[in-house]
């Protein structure tokens, strides 16, 4: 493979892995309004609910699962010419733990989209709220380990935490202001 097909490959991959994510954080939003909208009277509860369910579908189905499809192809082949190089890599390794996490939380999302789909909710908005930052974190990670390529579990892991703990003091000042 020539570096100019490594490069397209590469500016692919990138183009992907954002849909993917702006994919992941849009669902959840949507899976939020459609949990609200629930709690509306009955007529104005079905004509959001069927308009959520649309754009959920459109935008699951359309643009999120194809982005995170294209991801898992393209990735590995970034390794093609260097595989043994990065895997020797310790900051590649827990790269890519998060990123099997990542996927683990997109089935999982999948798993809501389908329940919603169905009329169920399992989770309160504030859950989902709470679920939604998960993809946070994993943008964080992923980016970070990717850009520095400087492994130090301390560093990753207190960064982490404390990108969780303001992340949540969002949510309860949102949840007070908001009088949820």
């Amino acid at each position: 493979m020539t570096q100019d097909s490594l490069e397209v490959i590469k500016a692919l991959h990138i183009i992907f892995v954002v849909t993917w994510f702006a994919g992941l954080f849009y669902i959840v939003r949507l899976f939020i309004y459609q949990r609200e909208a629930q709690d509306k009277p009955e007529r104005e509860r079905a004509v959001l609910t069927e308009q959520f369910k649309l754009m959920s579908k459109r935008l699951w189905l359309g643009i999120t699962w194809p982005s995170a499809i294209i991801t898992a192809i393209l990735g590995p082949c970034l390794l093609y010419d260097k595989w043994s190089y990065y895997l020797a890599e310790p900051w590649m390794h827990t790269k890519l733990g998060f990123v099997v996490l990542l996927y683990l939380y997109h089935f999982a999302c999948h798993i809501i989209y389908k329940d919603m789909q169905k009329d169920y909710y399992g989770m309160s908005s504030m859950g989902l709220r709470i679920w939604n930052e998960l993809a946070t974190l994993f943008l964080f990670a992923i980016v970070f380990l990717v850009v520095c390529k400087n492994f130090d579990a301390l560093y990753l892991g207190t960064g982490l935490i404390a990108l969780a703990v303001a992340l949540m003091v969002g949510i309860k000042i949102y949840k007070k202001r908001r009088g949820v």
